[in-house]
């Protein structure tokens, strides 16, 4: 996954930074190196401009959210030149991603009164006297820091959320793709006019500023390690995290499957945006009826797909050049290791970009099974059966996505799949529906963007008690009598006695 500290801390007199085409290395732009006074002093802007947002009505934030919407659709072709420039994925992946992102913020704005307006909640028998209601409200001011696999759609799932719960936000996009960061924040800023949303640029030290800046909650994309440090630093104020970490998602082939539907998800899961997906296909396990019909779609697919500088080229770059060296390590152990590559190799890895490569044979315990590769490469393994398939898709210390191919059991398979997400007979479908959350467990993180879940991440649940008439014992006095206590008694004993009885709300 990406990171807040895959460059090296810039040295204190520079000022600026360049961000680079990882196509060309020409400089795409150049940006300012925010020290921790800035960051603070954008966090207190931040804090003024929370206090006007979210005293607004639902219906007044959702306006704005539904302008700047508008504004982000009629420059899309802006949007995704600029992301194609940053990051070097095609213009059309880059569009698709947008148009998810515009998608996703429009939920977000039109269903967050539903989810955290003010509801009743029964008081129970005991609190018969008692109206209880709940509401959630925003935080204040959210951290967000962003990945630049992804530099609209990931951000946008907490930048849109938190936005629509009332928070202010300040965002620290990664050092790879600062302008995409910059376009979305002044394109807000000209359909609000006030800094709710904000953009803060630099390297690690800059998200690590973020995350002391006396921000309410921090959302962070990136790699399991910088998410260590990241909640090193937010632990020292109990600033509360959302952590989206790595992955090694597993594709599981039954043996009733679609094979062709399969080998495509498959091919694209593990290829598209060069392998450089969170939630991309990692590793295939395969039931071995269907290995060999499986094996013969997914290669003949995968030897007709190449990546390049050309304008048509379905697959771009490897963005973050050190990368490569992550890539190389983990093809090698693997075939050191009895692995085999039947397309693709170790000649895959080229200077800027890596060619699709399909491991078969390789180890359970190697790199490229256990780790995280964030390249187009993927291991296929045949399995007995399904049991063997779920067992090897759960023996990871991740847990983010996952997907299932099969006509009858894939509800039965996914039920058992630990991940914090799963497709059934198609690719990270999840992550486009705006209504489902999205995270992981273990070392994938944990808090949820997207969905109710993801608007709740942002806000903190009020709940209030009002008393509508004198209760019949009075409890919570020291004036209780003890008639009052032997009273208590019988009716605990009347409701919760026999064990067998579960109240209903």
């Amino acid at each position: 996954m990406t990171e807040i500290q895959d460059r090296p801390a810039a040295p204190l007199a520079t000022a600026t930074f360049e961000s680079l085409s990882p196509i060309t290395g020409d400089v795409v732009g150049i940006h300012p190196v925010h020290t921790a006074e800035e960051v603070e002093a954008a966090v207190a802007r931040a804090r003024d401009a929370a206090t006007w947002w979210a005293g607004l009505s639902y219906d007044a934030r959702a306006t704005h959210l539904s302008t700047w919407k508008g504004v982000i659709t009629r420059r899309l072709a802006q949007l995704a030149d600029l992301m194609h420039q940053e990051t070097g994925k095609p213009h059309g992946d880059a569009m698709l991603e947008a148009a998810l992102a515009i998608d996703h913020l429009a939920w977000a704005g039109g269903h967050a009164e539903k989810v955290l307006k003010r509801r009743r909640v029964p008081s129970g028998l005991l609190m018969a006297n008692q109206a209880a209601s709940v509401e959630y409200r925003p935080l204040g001011v959210v951290g967000v820091i962003g990945p630049w696999n992804y530099p609209v759609f990931t951000p946008m799932g907490s930048i849109g959320y938190a936005l629509a719960a009332g928070n202010a936000v300040v965002f620290k996009p990664s050092e790879y793709t600062p302008g995409v960061g910059e376009w979305l924040a002044r394109t807000f800023q000209e359909t609000v006019g006030r800094p709710v949303l904000q953009v803060v640029t630099g390297f690690g030290d800059t998200g690590a500023a973020l995350c002391r800046a006396g921000v309410d909650k921090v959302a962070f994309t990136g790699s399991t390690a910088t998410g260590k440090r990241v909640m090193a630093a937010c632990a020292e104020n109990l600033v509360p995290v959302i952590i989206e970490a790595g992955g090694k998602d597993a594709v599981i082939v039954d043996a009733d499957a679609d094979l062709e539907a399969a080998a495509d998800a498959t091919l694209w899961g593990a290829c598209s945006n060069a392998g450089q997906t969170c939630a991309g296909v990692e590793r295939v396990y395969v039931h071995d009826r269907v290995y060999d019909q499986f094996m013969s779609v997914l290669t003949e697919k995968a030897r007709d797909l190449h990546a390049d500088a050309s304008p048509g080229s379905q697959m771009g770059p490897i963005t973050m050049p050190r990368q490569m060296d992550v890539i190389r390590s983990h093809i090698q152990d693997a075939l050191d290791r009895g692995g085999r590559a039947v397309v693709g190799g170790l000649d895959a890895v080229g200077e800027r970009f890596v060619q699709p490569t399909i491991l078969v044979d390789v180890p359970e315990d190697s790199l490229a099974v256990q780790e995280e590769t964030f390249g187009p490469t993927v291991t296929v393994a045949r399995v007995r059966d399904m049991e063997e398939a779920i067992a090897r898709t759960n023996a990871t210390r991740y847990g983010l996505g996952s997907t299932v191919f099969s006509k009858s059991r894939g509800m039965e398979i996914a039920e058992r799949i630990r991940s914090g997400m799963t497709a059934i007979n198609g690719i990270i479908s999840f992550a486009a529906i705006p209504s489902l959350p999205f995270g992981g467990v273990g070392d994938s993180g944990f808090g949820r963007i997207h969905g109710p879940d993801g608007l709740r991440e942002f806000t903190y649940a009020k709940a209030i008690a009002r008393q509508r008439f004198k209760p019949a014992m009075a409890l919570t006095s020291f004036g209780r009598t003890a008639k009052a206590d032997q009273q208590l008694a019988t009716i605990m004993t009347m409701l919760h006695g026999r064990g067998t009885t579960i109240p209903k709300d």
